[in-house]
């Protein structure tokens, strides 16, 4: 399904070494297009050449949009000659998810099954990045309805986890196109969706930052759907500003989206800098998080040393109930919701439906509606209880995933899956943030996540930007290709 217009210019016509340009973080690229030693035209070309080049073991991309690309960099050029640049994002390439639609262009949800759907509409999150400037390269690989942690599709074909090119890696899921585009510099940033950790659980494991917004942050009009309840929209990129760059231009009130009306716009970018001096986090006891790999634990509590030595306070929390607890009421909401969703299809045995997913979805057939009921209800006592506890902390840190990125070899599905960690925040309606931490003895990536109350994006991208410029942990790149 992937189209290519495989005519590029040089790298050398983007200003330089063609992998230091490929591998700056947005805010880098920014500067220079606004400084004028550096085009659009030429920063779209260089990402197109290393997809042409990369792609065909890489498996990011579902479809890449080389004319429509090319054709936008050059109205953004001219708009900058013409004093016309639309903000800090103006000329910035991005991939998006499949399941974002773009108006007369496929969006598939990772299934053969609609793989000749045509977007009626173009969702509102492209339609806002549009706006402010940005180059959509096209659209990424994920798992099939996007309900899967460890990144596989039988169906459409697994994404490669960049860290290890010899060996096949989980590249995490849902959003495993998106997190391994960002990583082996195919884009310089990509949108995911996270519904029990889809934007977290791939940028912990292609060692890259991931925002999940909460609900209602982002408008979710023109995306297809898992859980209506849990869905959200979020950036994956190479650092923390530029996170917080991509959520500034995503994020407002929708009035085709019902729950974004309440949320007033949140300031993210003018505190981001002040650091995490006197402020409290909080940890679970070490037995809540369940089993953890050794390296992974290591690396976690490296990371809070250097909080602690940033200034801020560490204290362990109890939760009123198991936080393995609210990762399973977390999986019955998607089971029930995304069986719901797509009961019309699913049920069929003559579609080459991912048998992982399509035997998970089936499952929330399975659920009574007064247990569903009775689900929502525990969630919301939950949540209102969790919140109280949460706020004399302005923070909870944990790993992002138990595990560094395994062999697609070695991945069983039946057990424990990756996201263990992530989904209780999707539950609790709080925002998170992913970033790398550490890496193994073997050069695979360790993620630090970082979760706030609900609407409290401003917050955790403040700490993340205080630990990741304390650290060198984002700098690292991928062995060359």
């Amino acid at each position: 399904m992937v189209t290519k217009n495989t005519t590029a210019k040089s790298p050398q016509s983007a200003g330089g070494n063609d992998d230091a340009l490929a591998f700056a973080p947005v805010h880098e690229l920014a500067a220079r297009l606004r400084g004028g030693e550096l085009s659009a035209s030429a920063l779209v070309d260089c990402y197109l050449q290393r997809i042409r080049q990369h792609d065909e073991k890489l498996h990011a991309y579902v479809e890449v949009y080389a004319d429509d690309a090319r054709a936008a960099a050059e109205n953004a050029d001219r708009a900058v000659k013409a004093g016309r640049q639309r903000g800090p994002l103006h000329g910035i390439p991005i991939a998006l998810k499949d399941l974002i639609d773009i108006e007369g262009k496929r969006t598939t949800g990772g299934s053969l099954y609609f793989r000749e759907r045509v977007s009626p509409v173009t969702a509102t999150v492209a339609e806002r990045l549009t706006a402010a400037g940005m180059i959509t390269l096209g659209k990424t690989h994920m798992v099939e309805f996007a309900f899967g942690a460890w990144g596989t599709n039988t169906a459409m074909g697994t994404p490669w986890n960049p860290w290890d090119l010899a060996t096949p890696r989980s590249p995490g899921g849902s959003s495993s196109g998106s997190g391994v585009a960002v990583a082996a510099a195919l884009a310089p940033a990509a949108l995911g969706s996270d519904t029990g950790g889809s934007v977290r659980i791939p940028a912990s494991l292609c060692g890259i930052v991931g925002l999940k917004t909460t609900v209602g942050r982002v408008s979710n009009y023109g995306t297809l759907n898992l859980s209506e309840t849990l869905d959200t929209i979020g950036p994956m990129t190479r650092d923390v500003e530029d996170a917080a760059l991509l959520f500034t231009a995503m994020h407002g009130s929708d009035h085709f989206d019902a729950q974004t009306w309440p949320h007033r716009p949140a300031d993210v970018m003018s505190g981001l800098k002040a650091g995490v001096a006197g402020l409290r986090f909080a940890v679970l006891p070490a037995e809540e998080l369940g089993e953890v790999d050794a390296e992974v634990a290591r690396a976690f509590a490296a990371a809070l040393d250097v909080l602690r030595g940033l200034g801020a306070r560490i204290d362990t929390l109890t939760l009123p109930v198991s936080y393995k607890r609210l990762a399973e009421l977390t999986g019955k909401i998607i089971a029930a919701e995304g069986y719901a969703l797509n009961r019309g299809w699913i049920d069929r045995d003559d579609v080459p439906f991912d048998r992982d997913v399509r035997d998970r979805i089936r499952w929330g057939k399975t659920m009574p509606a007064a247990d569903y009921i009775q689900v929502l209800a525990e969630k919301k006592t939950l949540q209102r209880q969790i919140d109280a506890l949460l706020h004399d902390f302005d923070a909870l840190l944990m790993p992002t995933t138990p595990l560094p990125p395994v062999p697609l070899a070695e991945i069983d599905q039946g057990k424990a899956p990756m996201s263990i960690l992530t989904r209780p925040l999707n539950l609790l309606d709080m925002c998170a943030l992913a970033l790398p931490c550490g890496f193994t003895a073997g050069g695979l990536p360790i993620s630090l996540q970082i979760a706030g109350r609900g609407y409290d994006e401003a917050r955790v991208l403040r700490i993340g930007w205080a630990f990741e410029n304390a650290t060198a942990w984002h700098k690292r790149r991928p062995p060359p290709l």
